[in-house]
């Protein structure tokens, strides 16, 4: 499982550094599905998907069935595989026993039937979140190949909601709470800027990180900067070592005098956010290793079929949002295979304490804890607006004084 979270966890930076603006991905959701067509494909559209998903060749279908066995046990967690092919189409029996024993479905050759089928199979597996599935159906597609996922968690310690600040002005759903502690605060220092890293646990094991970069910082240099932190290329100052005042973006420490021991206290504000986005694969395919999977003069798949096949659309479909009690996302991807053609004082103790205010584009990443595997990933621009009848007051926030 190690080798298959770093490879995963690798094709996410990658991904990462194309990111220029609002969107969510799931490389975990990709991934899968480029190490069982790297199993059925010619030489050299074999060697092209094995450096993208960086495992040799001969081990993707291995490392793919291990991934998905680890998915399925994850706690918060529900992930499927789904193989469709057209009754005319005989794939190798060998590639088929590969995949998991109830993914295989038929595609009946009636295109607006096909396409109610496989948008019911989006819908069912990810709970209603992805209603469609990112795939284009023409009457030349032999094959459909699909991954489903979805997360859910709730916080260890939920926010309040009420106004929230955002680049300079109100008017946008925030979330503030103050936690106990400091070991879920660091600031890592990159060759771009100091990145602000806050990991917000959830009760499941599956935690989001937040991330606030310099200005200036492109969001791929941001979320490279929590990646880092995950396979420990960057060793993040950790929250009790900071020292005070402005110590990273968005970060103030303080260090106050106290009459009586009191803990570290870590207080975030944050927003809320919901993000949706539909990638197309193939409007990158060097990133995926598509580049010849998508053309038929480079031998095709013929570990999946004798039939002359190409991929002739691969996409993903996903969602996230992060809200007081907890964070929910779903992805579908889908690849479709076509035929050819302070105060001072005398108080004997001191506290710490960390005021974090995101309130600018940040990242943010889904981690499950304990493998460290990436689920989700995406970077916020335009937050959730503040709802007044939501809380019961209006939107500009009282004046003091």
């Amino acid at each position: 499982m190690v080798n298959s979270v770093h490879a995963v966890n690798r094709l996410t930076a990658r991904w990462a550094t194309e990111v220029e603006d609002a969107t969510v991905f799931s490389a975990v959701g990709v991934w899968p599905l480029l190490a069982f067509l790297t199993d059925g494909a010619a030489e050299l559209t074999r060697e092209e998907l094995a450096e993208a998903l960086g495992v040799p060749a001969d081990q993707a279908a291995s490392a793919a069935r291990e991934l998905l066995g680890a998915l399925e046990s994850m706690v918060g967690l529900d992930s499927a595989l789904g193989l469709w092919t057209r009754r005319t189409l005989e794939p190798r029996p060998e590639w088929v026993a590969g995949l998991p024993a109830e993914a295989h479905g038929v595609l009946g050759g009636d295109l607006g039937a096909d396409r109610k089928a496989l948008d019911a199979w989006a819908a069912e597996r990810t709970d209603g979140l992805v209603d469609a599935m990112p795939v284009e159906l023409t009457p030349l597609t032999e094959l459909v190949l699909a991954s489903a996922l979805v997360l859910r968690t709730t916080w260890e310690s939920p926010f309040e909601g009420g106004h929230g600040l955002w680049l300079g002005s109100f008017g946008r759903a925030g979330l503030s709470r103050t936690t106990e502690g400091l070991d879920d605060l660091g600031v890592a220092r990159t060759p771009a800027g100091k990145v602000t890293r806050v990991v917000v646990r959830g009760d499941n094991g599956i935690d989001v990180q937040l991330l606030l970069g310099e200005h200036g910082m492109t969001p791929g240099q941001v979320l490279g900067a929590g990646l880092g932190c995950l396979d420990d290329s960057l060793r993040p100052t950790a929250g009790e070592r900071l020292k005070k005042g402005d110590a990273g973006p968005g970060l103030y420490v303080s260090k106050l005098p106290t009459a009586q021991p009191v803990p570290p206290q870590l207080t975030l504000d944050t927003v809320e956010f919901t993000l949706t986005a539909g990638h197309d694969l193939l409007a990158r395919p060097e990133l995926f290793g598509l580049s010849c999977a998508a053309d038929p003069g480079w031998g095709g798949f013929p570990g999946i079929s004798a039939a002359p096949l190409a991929v002739g659309s691969a996409a993903q479909s996903v969602t996230a949002t992060f809200s007081a009690e907890g964070f929910r996302a779903a992805a579908v991807t889908a690849a479709g295979i076509a035929w050819l053609s302070a105060p001072g004082g005398d108080l004997p103790y001191e506290t710490t304490k960390a005021y974090v205010r995101i309130d600018r584009p940040f990242g943010f990443l889904a981690v499950h804890r304990e493998t460290r595997l990436v689920l989700v990933a995406g970077w916020v621009t335009d937050p959730k607006p503040f709802d007044e009848d939501e809380y019961g007051y209006p939107e500009d926030p009282p004046v003091s004084g």
